[in-house]
C-alpha cells in the first residue's frame, strides 16, 4: 500500500486463552431457547456506535462494537471497521467480561511481523490493509465462550481535507446483520462558524433516510445524527437482514470573512487559508498519456471519453497538447496551443483517434511533455501570468527504453527543477504506484490511483477538477522568524479553487501576545499578500476533556448542563450556573501605544449572596456579610481624599476614602462608586497575608 503508516494491533491476551480459558458468563442461559432477531450464526452484534467529534478541521473517531455470544458453544467475534487512507489509529481496547484488554499500535516496519507472531502464539492481533478506493479495512477475531459478551472499540483520527470547496467526512456502513442500537453521531466545531452542513447515503433512498437521519447547523456547531430502528434497517418489510451497507458521507464548509484564519491552542497555532473571488490565472498542460497494448479495451475508451470532457472545460485563455507514449513517443502539436475554440475542436477530433499499441516507454514520454513545457515559457509562447502543469496516466510498469525507476525519478526531476508540479495517475492494480507517488510528491504534485470501474471516466475527470482553476502561483505563508519553531510545510507552488493551505507550528513563547503572518502570491493579474494579524488572546470552555475555543471578538450563546455563556463582542463575557450565581468578565481595553498599561480583564460577581457560606479566597471571603465600623473621619494627606478607622475582624485600619469605576453595565462607560481603601495590602482586612493568594499559574 502506498501510505507510510501500516498500523498493527497486538491485544494483551494470554496466548493460553482459547475457548475453554475464558470465564463462563452468568449470562450464559442452560437449555433450548429462543434466539433474538439479529442473531447470526450464535452470534448477536446488539450495538454498534460511531461516534465523532471535528473541532477545527481534525476528527476524533469511536467505533464501539457489542456483541454476545448467545450459542452453547464458543464462537469467534469479528470486528471489521474500514476507515479513510488518510486516518491514523490511536487507540483499540477489547473488553471480554467487564476485563479490558489494550492494544499497542505499531508502525509499518514491524506491524507485519509482529502480527504474524501474535497470531502463531495464540494472541489477537489486527492488521489494517488497502479496501477500496479510499478507505483501509482493519480487522481482528478473538474466540467468545458462550453466553458470554465482548467489547471492540477503535479510536482513529484524521485530518479533514478541503476538495472542490467542501470538507469530506466519509464513513463506511457494513453492519453485516440487524443491529439492535445502531447510531452515528457527528458534532462539528468551527470556530469560523458553518456555512454549509450536508449528509448522504449510498444504502438508503432519501425518504427513509429522513426519518432516520438529523441535521442541524448554526453559528460555529453543527450536529448530525443517524440512528435507524430495526425495520428502518431491513432490506424488505419481513426480512432479517441489513440493507446498512455503503458510505455514509458529511459535508460541510465554513464561513470565510478574510481569506485566512489562524487558531492558537496550548503553545501550537495552525493556518488555514483559503482565499476566494480571484481571477483564475491561466494554465498551460500537457497530457502524457500511456496508449501500450495494456490499455485496450475499456481503459482506452474510458480515458477518451474524460479527456473529452476535459476539452469541454478547457479555458479560451489555457495552453495544452498531448503525448502519447507506447514503445516510442508521439505528439498531437509540436508545441504548446492555445484553447480557441478552433483548436479544441481539432483536440476532440485527435482524442477520438487515440488507439492502443505496443510497449510502455515511461522515461521518454514523461521527458517528452518537461521539454515542452519548459521551451514554451523559454519561447515565451505562453503568457508570463500563466502556470504550467504535467498531467499523465499510465496502467503500467515501464518495459522498455529507460526502466529502472530510480533513473527514471532522477530524470523527471533533473528535467522539471522544481519548476511547476507533476501529477501522476495510476489506471489500476498493476503497476509502481510507489513510483508513481515517489515522483509526484517530490515534483509539487500528487499522484492518485484510478481504479478499473465503470466510473473510471468520472474518477478522471474529477481529478482534473482539482487542479483546473489554480488561483494563485508561488505562494509562501510566513512568519517571524524568532517566534515560530518547527513549522510544517510553508511554501505551495498553486492553490486552486476549492481546496485550502493548512500550515502549522509551535509558539517560541507560548505566552506570546500576537504574531503576523504574511501570505505572499502570484496571481491571474498581479502579486498578492494577505495579511494576518494573529493573536493569543482567547477563550476557552471545556466540556469534560473536549475544549471550545473563542475570542473576544465574537458574540455567542452557549447552554449547556445547566451552564450560560454569553460572550458580547469586546464588551464582556457572562457566566451563569442554573439559578445559582452570575459571574460577568470585562474586557478593559487601553491604548495600544501605552508604555506600561496593557488590556486587562475585571472579574465580577452578580449575586453574591446565593454563594456557598464556605466560599473563601481573596473575593469569596467577601461574598457573604461581614461587621466593621468607620469612624473619625478627618482630613488625610490629599485634601481630596479624607482619612478614617475602619474597625474589622478585631483589627484598627487607617483607611482612604476614594472611587472606583464599575464597569459591569457597560465595558465603555463606567459608573462611579464610592470606597474605602485599605492600605498595605490590604493587610487586617483580608484573611492571612496578600501572598497567601498569589498561585504560579491558574490551571
Amino acid at each position: 500500500m502506498a501510505s507510510a503508516w501500516w498500523p498493527c494491533l497486538v491485544l494483551a491476551l494470554l496466548s493460553g486463552l482459547a475457548a475453554s480459558g475464558f470465564p463462563r458468563s452468568p449470562f450464559r442461559l442452560l437449555g433450548k431457547r429462543s434466539l433474538p432477531e439479529g442473531v447470526v450464526d450464535g452470534i448477536e452484534v446488539y450495538s454498534t456506535k460511531i461516534n465523532s467529534k471535528v473541532t477545527s478541521r481534525f476528527a476524533h473517531n469511536v467505533v464501539t462494537t457489542r456483541a454476545v455470544n448467545r450459542a452453547d458453544v464458543a464462537k469467534e467475534v469479528s470486528f471489521d471497521v474500514e476507515l479513510p487512507k488518510t486516518a491514523f489509529i490511536t487507540n483499540f481496547t477489547l473488553t471480554i467480561d467487564g476485563i479490558t484488554y489494550p492494544g499497542n499500535v505499531k508502525e509499518k516496519e514491524v506491524a507485519k511481523k509482529q502480527y504474524e507472531k501474535a497470531v502463531s502464539q495464540g494472541k489477537t492481533a489486527g492488521l489494517v490493509k488497502a479496501s477500496g478506493r479510499k478507505l483501509e479495512k482493519f480487522t481482528v477475531s478473538v474466540n467468545v465462550a458462550a453466553g458470554s459478551k465482548v467489547t471492540f472499540e477503535l479510536t482513529y483520527e484524521e485530518l479533514l481535507k478541503r476538495q472542490k470547496g467542501k470538507y469530506e467526512m466519509y464513513l463506511k456502513v457494513q453492519p453485516k446483520q440487524l443491529v439492535k442500537h445502531f447510531e452515528i453521531k457527528v458534532d462539528i466545531f468551527e470556530p469560523q462558524g458553518i456555512s454549509t452542513l450536508d449528509a448522504e447515503s449510498s444504502f438508503i433512498t432519501n425518504d427513509l433516510l429522513g426519518s432516520a437521519l438529523t441535521k442541524s447547523f448554526s453559528g460555529k456547531k453543527g450536529h448530525v445524527s443517524f440512528k435507524p430502528s430495526l425495520d428502518q434497517q431491513r432490506s424488505c418489510p419481513n426480512c432479517t437482514d441489513s440493507l446498512l451497507n455503503g458510505d455514509f458521507t458529511i459535508t460541510y464548509d465554513v464561513n470565510r470573512e478574510s481569506p485566512g484564519n489562524v487558531q492558537i491552542v496550548n503553545g501550537y497555532f495552525v493556518h488555514f487559508f483559503a482565499p476566494q473571488g480571484l481571477p483564475v490565472v491561466p494554465k498551460n498542460v500537457v497530457f502524457v498519456i500511456d496508449v501500450s497494448g495494456s490499455m485496450a479495451g475499456r481503459k482506452i475508451q474510458q480515458t477518451r471519453d474524460a479527456l473529452l470532457k476535459i476539452l469541454d472545460d478547457m479555458k479560451e485563455e489555457d495552453y495544452l497538447n498531448f503525448i502519447l507514449f507506447s514503445g516510442d513517443v508521439t505528439t498531437w502539436r509540436e508545441h504548446l496551443v492555445q484553447a480557441t475554440a478552433e483548436n479544441l475542436q481539432e483536440a476532440r477530433a485527435f482524442v477520438k483517434t487515440i488507439e492502443e499499441r505496443g510497449m510502455t516507454n515511461l522515461n521518454d514520454g514523461l521527458l517528452r511533455g518537461i521539454g515542452m513545457l519548459n521551451k514554451a515559457r523559454e519561447e515565451r509562447r505562453v503568457p508570463e501570468r500563466s502556470t504550467s502543469i504535467v498531467i499523465m496516466l499510465t496502467d503500467g510498469e515501464a518495459n522498455t527504453g529507460v526502466t529502472s525507476p530510480e533513473k527514471i525519478q532522477e530524470n523527471v526531476q533533473n528535467a522539471i527543477r522544481g519548476k511547476f508540479p507533476l501529477y501522476n495517475l495510476g489506471f489500476g492494480n498493476n503497476l509502481n504506484y510507489n513510483l508513481l507517488d515517489a515522483m509526484a510528491l517530490e515534483n509539487h504534485g500528487f499522484a492518485r490511483r484510478i481504479y478499473e470501474d465503470s466510473d473510471a471516466d468520472l474518477q478522471l475527470q474529477g481529478f482534473y477538477e482539482e487542479v483546473a482553476n489554480p488561483l494563485l502561483t508561488g505562494v509562501e505563508l510566513e512568519y517571524p522568524e524568532n517566534a515560530i519553531l518547527d513549522l510544517t510545510q510553508n511554501s505551495y507552488q498553486h492553490f486552486y479553487d476549492g481546496s485550502e493551505i493548512v500550515v502549522a507550528g509551535r509558539l517560541a513563547d507560548e505566552h506570546m501576545n500576537s504574531f503576523k503572518a504574511d501570505v505572499k502570491g502570484h496571481g491571474a493579474v498581479n502579486d498578492l499578500t494577505f495579511t494576518e494579524e494573529v493573536t493569543t488572546e482567547k477563550i476557552t470552555l471545556w466540556s469534560g476533556a473536549v475544549p471550545s475555543t473563542f475570542s473576544w471578538l465574537d458574540t455567542v450563546t452557549i447552554t449547556q448542563d445547566g451552564l450560560f455563556m454569553t460572550i458580547n463582542r469586546k464588551k464582556n463575557m457572562v457566566v451563569s450556573f442554573g439559578d445559582g450565581v452570575t459571574f460577568v468578565v470585562v474586557l478593559h481595553q487601553v491604548w495600544k501605544k501605552h508604555p506600561v498599561h496593557q488590556d486587562f480583564l475585571g472579574f465580577y460577581v452578580m449575586d453574591s449572596h446565593r454563594m456557598s457560606a464556605q466560599t473563601h479566597g481573596l473575593l469569596g471571603q467577601f461574598f457573604h456579610p461581614f461587621d466593621f465600623k468607620v469612624s473619625d473621619i478627618h482630613p488625610g494627606s490629599d485634601p481630596t481624599k479624607p482619612d478614617a478607622t475602619m474597625v474589622v475582624k478585631n483589627h484598627r485600619l487607617t483607611v482612604t476614602r476614594g472611587s472606583q469605576k464599575d464597569y459591569r453595565k457597560d465595558a465603555s462607560i463606567s459608573t462611579k462608586v464610592a470606597c474605602w481603601f485599605v492600605h498595605n495590602n490590604g493587610e487586617g482586612l483580608i484573611d492571612g497575608i496578600h501572598t497567601d493568594y498569589i498561585v504560579p499559574n491558574l490551571f
